[in-house]
């Protein structure tokens, strides 16, 4: 059966030239980056190789950047180093209603500590408004955290103004831009933020590596201790493989975005987008109007359960999600689509298609031709269905 995988978000395959770029630091180039002799010389060498491409890729300087186990290491370290330093109860954190649950349920637990959270509102494209977040500001706030792009909908936030509003406040301010990072241009001084996040199995290099970017002069209260790696900010022995991978693929989304590589993923999300919607009744795209990543849409499919139809088109070769990987088997509709004011049943029809470099436009068709009479067949099931009137 042929298989074609429109799940990007969740995780990317290695790219061919991050695997070969790997393969020695698994077998012959083996050495502890902290060593002195040549052996470890060899593997330190290799991961400030690395971490001179991530730098080049956010715009700031190799020194700035940890290196961390993923994304979520990555966004517990800035909400936990920027607050940990200081009394819970005499902090205040301001976040959003759609934040990853690895920034949500980190403010939560700050919450439950005594700490002060604000949790900023989305309008229905799923947008942050920076008013909100300047009103939100208190004497005492001591971190904004809002994502760069929303790994559900792919919605882009204002990151630029609510840097500027931090900057302004003299307020520190961290961006998950796990979602974000190879799609679009990132750049820590354009977007102003002091912290900010990526993961590498969302560019096509290995699952276990991340990176958070630290401004100079920012300071964090580690959340792992042992010996001075990651310049006291990040202790462990270096997963030099991953963090090699992480370099190369680093590199080449660079070299991807300023060829305009995601000119033409963009143009083959609009298609999926566009044949679904003129083929398939009482279907809509959330997020639509809004700013996005160019590799994603989240799309309603009314008068269906949304994971019915992904277990259907993954029985016929197609791989898509309803959402965020980390609440696969959740009860509750997603919380991004909620925030955003869909109704429940409406937030459970949904399915996020979300694109990679390994895709193309045959790919597309094949899922094109699946889509529309797997829908129909499923709803021709669906009492519910039968009973309403259709409408977009």
């Amino acid at each position: 059966m042929r298989r074609v995988y429109f799940d990007n978000n969740a995780s990317t395959p290695v790219l061919p030239e991050v695997l070969q770029a790997m393969q020695p630091y698994f077998s012959e180039r083996f050495g502890n980056a902290s060593s002195i002799h040549h052996r470890g010389q060899e593997t330190r060498a290799a991961v400030e190789r690395a971490r001179e491409s991530v730098a080049a890729l956010l715009g700031c300087r190799p020194s700035e950047i940890v290196f961390t186990s993923g994304g979520t290491e990555a966004d517990n370290l800035a909400v936990f180093g920027l607050t940990g330093a200081l009394p819970h109860a005499d902090g205040h954190v301001i976040t959003s209603t759609i934040e990853h649950h690895a920034v949500m349920n980190a403010c939560k637990l700050l919450e439950s500590a005594g700490c002060a959270v604000t949790w900023v509102p989305v309008d229905g494209r799923g947008q942050v408004d920076p008013d909100d977040v300047r009103r939100a500001l208190r004497p005492n706030t001591k971190l904004i955290t809002i994502m760069m792009a929303n790994n559900e909908t792919g919605v882009l936030q204002p990151v630029e103004e609510i840097g500027k509003i931090a900057a302004e406040a003299d307020v520190h301010f961290h961006t998950d831009a796990v979602q974000a990072a190879a799609k679009v241009g990132l750049d820590v001084k354009r977007i102003g933020c002091h912290l900010l996040s990526l993961s590498g199995h969302k560019i096509h290099a290995p699952q276990g590596i991340g990176v958070l970017y630290v401004r100079k002069g920012t300071i964090l209260r580690p959340m792992l201790y042992g010996g001075s790696h990651e310049r006291s900010r990040r202790a462990g022995t270096e997963n030099v493989a991953g963090i090699v991978g992480l370099g190369k693929a680093a590199e080449l989304a660079k070299q991807s975005l300023d060829r305009g590589d995601m000119d033409d993923m963009g143009a083959l999300r609009d298609k999926i987008e566009q044949t679904i919607l003129n083929e398939v009744e009482a279907t809509g795209v959330n997020g639509a109007g809004a700013a996005r990543v160019p590799n994603t849409t989240n799309i309603y499919f009314d008068y269906i359960e949304g994971e019915a139809l992904v277990i259907a088109l993954d029985l016929r070769g197609l791989a898509v999600s309803t959402g965020a990987a980390c609440s696969s088997g959740a009860i509750e509709p997603s919380h991004v689509l909620t925030a955003m004011g869909l109704r429940p049943e409406r937030a459970r029809a949904s399915l996020r298609f979300s694109l990679g470099k390994q895709n193309n436009s045959d790919e597309v068709s094949f899922a094109l031709n699946l889509i529309p009479e797997t829908v129909t067949r499923l709803r021709e099931l669906s009492p519910v269905y039968n009973k309403q009137t259709v409408s977009k």
